[in-house]
């Protein structure tokens, strides 16, 4: 005769077949789980730069204009053709740091912790737009250099999301969200900021040092929570 262990069913799992049971007494259908309105993408934000037209043209020409080299997830958002040379402290340089368009009312560099690190910078983590007093540098293009006074940061991580994906989660614009990310390096990040929109699609930012860290894939889960 062999023993068979005794298994215990999960919680979850008897309160599910509770429910199920009541409800086909009552003659209903289980009630589907709530969802979100949209997707959840997350996407690594590698090294860039936002330009003024000023700036675009002190570097590329009189009359240049940003052209498009592919289009981003967030709607009218594109990573340009055209890339630069950044220069740090002491002449340490990043080359072919690329420029997201359209241009926008000032200029701002966005790197992560170790490309700070390669340029001898101490950077100031800053939601995108917040530049104050923060550090500059000089930028040099095919047709000319230009001279950040401020505007080299590195970027808080956020989430873009739509009132609808800002109801759904019960937050509201500046709030603080986690982000949990999955697979066989997996991990958790807390103070996501939350940017709301009616224009944005559902989508979060990491640097590629918190995107390499997770091994981040096409296919790795990641749920997005209060």
């Amino acid at each position: 005769m062999v023993a068979q262990a005794s298994k215990t069913l999960h919680r979850a799992v008897v309160e599910h077949m509770v429910r199920q049971a009541v409800y086909q007494r009552l003659g209903k259908p289980l009630p589907r789980p709530a969802s979100s309105p949209n997707p959840l993408v997350v996407n690594v934000s590698a090294r860039h730069c936002h330009l003024t037209p000023e700036a675009v043209e002190a570097l590329f020409g009189k009359g240049h204009q940003l052209t498009v080299h592919k289009w981003l997830y967030q709607e009218g958002q594109f990573a340009a053709k055209e890339t630069l040379t950044l220069i740090g402290p002491r002449s340490r340089v990043i080359s072919n740091l690329r420029i997201l368009g359209p241009c926008r009312n000032l200029n701002q560099v966005e790197l992560a912790y170790t490309d700070g690190i390669a340029l001898g910078f101490e950077l100031p983590l800053r939601i995108s737009g917040d530049i104050k007093g923060t550090l500059g540098c000089m930028l040099m293009g095919p047709a000319g250099f230009f001279e950040m006074q401020e505007g080299v940061i590195r970027a808080l991580r956020h989430v873009h999301m739509s009132p609808g994906d800002a109801a759904f989660y019960g937050v509201k614009p500046g709030e603080e969200m986690k982000l949990k990310i999955g697979g066989p390096c997996g991990l958790s990040l807390d103070k996501m900021l939350v940017r709301v929109d009616k224009s944005f699609k559902l989508e979060v930012h990491i640097d590629t040092d918190e995107g390499n860290a997770c091994n981040l894939q096409p296919e790795t889960p990641c749920e997005l929570s209060k």
